[in-house]
């Protein structure tokens, strides 16, 4: 099975394509962060993004989308953004056909690490020893979109 995974964002958007055929461990296919460009409007950004989640599904053709739930933050204007973003991940999923499953930031926690209060570091540090990894990641959003399609693959299949 083929999945998308998803870090959503607003300035930085974590994305990862993640396969795994029955008995088989998990295979990192693709995975990037998409940084949408602060000079564009609002409505430019989130276009971006869901143009950006369309090229990826209809390149790579995964089964289902798999999301993390969004974590309440102390800046209001952030969230909005950061949920927009995600209604807008949400209807190029849905528009593609993709079943959507959400994840909450302890389920992906516990899922990595067995630790559903570990820090970012350990997660980090955890993903090459759950997957290989082909590039070198630079952002953190990647590994979290990563972490999130492994905690598919342990929750759900």
């Amino acid at each position: 099975m083929r999945i998308l995974a998803i870090d959503p964002g607003y300035d930085r958007l974590g994305i990862a394509v993640l396969e795994k055929e029955k008995g088989q461990k998990e295979t990192l296919v693709f995975s990037s962060c998409h940084q949408t460009d602060k000079k564009l409007s609002h409505e430019e950004r989130l276009l971006s993004i869901g143009l950006e989640i369309e090229r990826v599904i209809l390149k790579w053709k995964p089964e289902a989308l798999a999301i993390e739930n969004l974590f309440l933050a102390t800046n209001q204007k952030t969230a909005m953004k950061v949920s927009e973003a995600k209604g807008v991940i949400l209807f190029v999923a849905s528009k593609e056909n993709l079943k959507v499953f959400e994840f909450s930031p302890p389920q992906i926690k516990l899922a990595v690490s067995g630790d559903g209060r570990a820090d970012k570091k350990a997660i980090i540090r955890m993903i090459p020893l759950l997957i290989h990894t082909p590039k070198k990641i630079e952002l953190d959003d990647e590994y979290d979109a990563i972490a999130v399609g492994l905690t598919f693959f342990a929750i759900v299949k």
